[in-house]
Order: C-alpha cells, then structure tokens, then sequence
C-alpha cells in the first residue's frame, strides 16, 4: 500500500493495533533510521518506503492514548521526518494533522477539566512520551504557528501553577514514579526527567521561544521550574546533580534523599536535565545558567564513577542517549571543546556496550545507529529525528 494515499491515515482503538504504531520499540522508530540513512545517500528511499507500506497496511491507533510514542502522532512525526522538507507524504500528512490536532483538543479539555477540579495530574497528561508535551513536540516540528501549539503551551504555563489550597508544584503526579499507589510515595511525587517530568515541559517552552512560539506567561512558567530545579539542586565531589524525583516530604524540605547522582542518562539523568536547562537558559539569554547547565554535564561526563552506571547501549538510558545529548549540548554550548573532546570517548562507550538485543528506537539498534551516525557527522540529524527526544 501507498502511505501517500488517505487510507493510511485510517484510525482505530489500541485493541486493534500493532506494536509497529511504537516510536519506541516499533517499525515506527526504526523507519526513522532508514529515512536518516536515505537522506545521507547511505540507503535508497525505497527501503523508507518498504517500512512505511507495511506500517500502513494496518488501521492507526487515534483514540486518547494515541502520543508521540504510540499511533498516529508517531506515524506522523516519522513521515514529516522523512519528508525532510519535499513534498513527500504531503496528503497523508494533512489527513494526520487534523487527527492530531482533534486529539491535541480532547487532550487538553480533559486536562483544563482536572485542573478546574483541583486534582492533581498523572505522568501520562503531560509528559513527553504519552503526554501533551510530546505531542507538542511534533507540532512545534511540523508548524510553530499552529493555534494547537499555541494551547498545548497554554496549557503548560497553566501546569506550572500549582493548585489551589496547596504548597506542591502544579506538575505534581499523585501516584509513585511506577504509575500507583505506594506507601513510599504517599503523597505522590514530583518527577525530574525529560522523558516523563517537568524538564520535559521545559525543553520544549525553550524550544518553542527560540522557533518565536509563545504565549502569555511563557517565560513566567520556565523561571517557575527553573527555580523548583534550582531548590533540588545537589552539591557533590563530581559535580553538581538533580534527582529523579522527590517525595512530599523532600519536596518541602528542600533535603533530597537519594544519596547520589543518577545514571548519566537521557530519560532521567544529568545528559537530559542538564540539556533542558541549557535550552531554557538560551532562550532566555541567560548566559550564566547556561554555564551552570554545561558545567554540570561536563563533571558528569568526565566522572568515571558515573560513567560505570552505563550498563547498556540504548538511546532511553544507556550510552547512546548519553552520547546524542553531549554531542547536542556541544553545538550550543558557550565553550564547545569542552564537550567534543569527550565524544571520542563516548563513543567508545557505547561501542563497548553488549549490542541490543531488539531494533528498536529507544532500546534497540536503530536508536544507537542514528546517534552514531550524529556523532560521525558531528553535525544535526538531516531529518531532525531527535525532536521525539527534546534534545532540539
């Protein structure tokens, strides 16, 4: 089947789709791999095309868990990928906006409702994986301009506030990092990563404000998390660190309990939190956070200790996550040597690394291949694969 025809873009419920529709673990990942390959002139479009028939040949996940990560918006964020600025997939494309953009709408009317209510959130409303931040990301790719960009940001300068009747962030998650009810998060938590917390939100208000997308409020909402960042900021011997997540009682406190920096990763480590930080702190103009962002990245980097908690070559929280957000953090940093004359090193890492075992983007092959070949280059994505990242 041709992906350039309307029936592509056909929608179903979750019970009738297929791994395939996952930009983390399915063909719809890993097609983003053969279109950075293509567009090098490492491989033919044809191969891109194969992966996206077979993708098409099945109807699309479009109710309210469709994300990023999972059924349309994934198909769509990898066509407009390997698009790479032609007229490819044109029709396709615009069948999968509208689709988008009623989600983007059901999404938020239910996110607006909660907070009207007083409740707090859950990961999964505004995170970057299965959340509005994510999808986000893909509109702020595909058309800054768009009025559903514009409210997805409005929704995130209303995140940042925290609710009535409470001292707790508004970004706060009622239930543990795991998604339940659990004694040693009684009150919740409050999550740190780029994958599922508020650094998300952050890197992508930053990115919006450098492509000129804001909305009322924007720069308001970013000092409000970069100031919740600042109060859990950890001194250390290798430099300063976030952590995961907090409780309640941490929270309040100020008094972090986890005893170390976590692993150096993307989804939840230094390389992430450090590199949301330093694109809120460009977009700002504000030359001595971004020295501090850089600087704790470039302890974390250089600090072997850190360094052996890379125990697998993933772009989610292994080597090649690492390697991708240092390489992307050198191209903006103030002093970019400081940074690339570690990504040698960084890629002997991930060389070193058992190969995955399974293709996909997030854990597999094709995730270490596409920052391997940034590396290599020492360069951008040509297809900007890594927006699904927040990473640019």
């Amino acid at each position: 089947m041709n992906p350039t025809t309307a029936r592509s873009a056909q929608l179903c419920d979750p019970a009738a789709s297929d791994a395939a529709q996952s930009l983390a673990t399915g063909a719809v990942g890993i097609t983003l791999l053969h279109a950075e390959r293509a567009a090098l002139g490492r491989t033919s479009w044809s191969t891109v095309q194969d992966w996206l028939t077979g993708i098409a040949g099945q109807a699309l996940i479009g109710s309210d868990d469709a994300a990023l990560f999972i059924g349309a918006p994934a198909l769509a964020f990898t066509l407009h990928a390997a698009a790479a600025g032609t007229e490819r997939y044109v029709k396709t494309l615009l069948t999968l906006d509208r689709a988008v953009h009623r989600l983007v709408r059901r999404r938020l009317d239910r996110a607006h409702a909660r907070i009207d209510s007083g409740e707090f959130t859950r990961a999964a409303e505004y995170d970057l994986l299965y959340g509005l931040t994510g999808l986000g990301a893909y509109l702020l790719k595909r058309d800054p301009c768009s009025d559903a960009l514009h409210d997805v940001l409005s929704y995130l300068v209303r995140l940042t506030r925290p609710l009535p009747g409470t001292d707790l962030p508004g970004w706060w998650v009622r239930f543990d990092p795991a998604g339940r009810t659990s004694a040693a998060f009684p009150d919740g938590h409050g999550n740190l990563g780029l994958a599922h917390g508020i650094t998300g939100p952050l890197a992508l208000l930053a990115l919006a404000k450098r492509a000129g997308a804001t909305v009322e409020g924007h720069t308001g909402a970013m000092l409000r998390i970069l100031g919740w960042l600042d109060t859990l900021r950890q001194p250390g011997p290798s430099g300063p660190w976030w952590p995961q997540w907090v409780t309640a009682d941490e929270h309040r406190l100020g008094a972090v309990l986890q005893e170390g920096p976590p692993r150096p990763s993307w989804c939840y480590g230094t390389p992430g939190q450090a590199r949301a930080q330093q694109l809120a702190a460009i977009a700002l103009g504000d030359t001595y956070r971004q020295r501090a962002a850089e600087h704790a990245l470039l302890r974390c980097i250089t600090d072997p200790a850190q360094l052996d908690r890379i125990t697998d070559a993933g772009l989610c929280h292994g080597a090649a996550g690492l390697l991708h957000a240092v390489h992307r953090v050198a191209h903006d940093a103030t002093e970019p040597s400081r940074f690339t004359t570690h990504l040698p090193a960084l890629r002997a890492l991930l060389r070193a690394q058992t190969p995955a075992r399974e293709p996909g983007l997030l854990d597999g092959t094709a995730g270490v291949r596409l920052a391997l070949h940034a590396a290599d280059r020492g360069g951008p994505p040509t297809t900007g694969w890594d927006a699904c990242l927040l990473l640019a």
